[in-house]
């Protein structure tokens, strides 16, 4: 693990100040993801190198890294890095005499999607329920046990080393204006080289599909594009084929680009299908804590297994536009988030 040598960390006292917190999320469970398993099963030092520079820049003297119930064995590899760097003198008290203590304790969720939220990942790191809070306060200022807490996923703080290594201006440069920088994609469904992928910000999601992919299997077609995990909008293949990955692409289109979780459907894809699997998930995943999602997720899934099985009418798809649109933006979790409310797609 690279660290600065002793006299080139600065020392920032607490006095008497509330404790600060970093929080590493690395409940990774949104489908179609799995850039965070990988950094975490091959750099796990990097991981923990980036939430003691985090800790170093704002004051901190303890950070915790959560990782995704389903990923048990990465707890094991995280936990023997976390030795490591005790051992080594990383962490602990008086870091290379400068004075400096960190502490950095692993734990493990049990399994839930909804803790992959920020303010739900704290509330189950407490020991409570993983539901969101409703903001403000938001963690920077109330966040673990009402401390101050700095809250980034596994991939954030990992490439935090590279880029003091790199220079600021320099990892930037990589991409386009305000989007600077790589980012991890992992490429999956559909496609002949499947895997996680670094590349710049703003590449074309064309050139990832066929250059870096290697184009569609068995010479199909491409028929739709999972951006960026499953809660994001699905493309159509025209879409995809002109939209780079970058925020500000996306933000244009009233959209978000995601988690990095870039599924690929090729046109022998039943649609239908598709929407099934993906709301199978949310209606076993939903935290029931809201009437909206608890009761529209299961009534999706319902009308789709009957759509599915060739038994659909006409009035269940103005009934799934209907449970859409009343679901997104009032849910608890978008409330509680205070994000815009996004119209439904047709």
């Amino acid at each position: 693990m690279r660290v600065s040598p002793p006299h080139e960390v600065v020392i920032r006292s607490q006095g008497n100040r509330q404790a600060k917190y970093i929080l590493c999320n690395g409940d990774e469970s949104e489908p179609g993801t799995c850039k965070d398993r990988l950094i975490v099963e091959q750099d796990p030092h990097s991981v923990i190198e980036g939430v003691v520079i985090a800790g170093i820049a704002v004051g901190a003297h303890k950070g915790f890294i959560y990782l995704r119930g389903e990923y048990r064995y990465l707890l094991e590899i995280m936990e023997k890095a976390v030795a490591d760097a005790y051992a080594r003198g990383f962490l602990g008290k008086n870091i290379f005499g400068s004075g400096y203590d960190f502490e950095v304790v692993t734990h493990s969720g049990a399994g839930a999607y909804e803790v992959g939220e920020e303010s739900a990942l704290m509330e189950s790191l407490e020991g409570k329920r993983g539901i969101p809070r409703i903001r403000p306060p938001f963690p920077a200022v109330v966040g673990l046990w009402g401390g101050p807490t700095v809250i980034n996923n596994v991939e954030t703080l990992a490439a935090v080393p590279h880029i003091i290594l790199m220079g600021g201006q320099k990892y930037a440069e990589l991409g386009p204006p305000k989007n600077g920088g790589t980012r991890l994609f992992c490429l999956s469904g559909h496609i002949n080289k499947p895997g996680v992928y670094e590349l710049r910000m703003g590449y074309p999601l064309k050139n990832m599909i066929y250059d870096v992919g290697g184009g569609i299997p068995n010479g199909n077609k491409l028929k739709a594009v999972v951006p960026g995990g499953s809660s994001t909008y699905v493309l159509t293949a025209e879409e995809a084929e002109q939209l780079n990955m970058d925020f500000d692409s996306f933000a244009k289109r009233g959209e978000f680009l995601g988690s990095g979780g870039v599924v690929v459907a090729d046109d022998k894809t039943c649609m239908v299908k598709f929407a099934l699997r993906i709301m199978k998930f949310y209606a076993h995943e939903s935290c029931g804590w809201c009437i909206p999602c608890r009761e529209g997720t299961d009534w999706l899934e319902k009308t789709l297994i009957r759509f599915h099985s060739g038994g659909g009418i006409r009035k269940d798809i103005d009934n799934i536009y209907y449970l859409a649109e009343n679901m997104l933006g009032r849910t608890f979790v978008r409330w509680a988030m205070r994000l815009p409310f996004l119209p439904c797609r047709s």
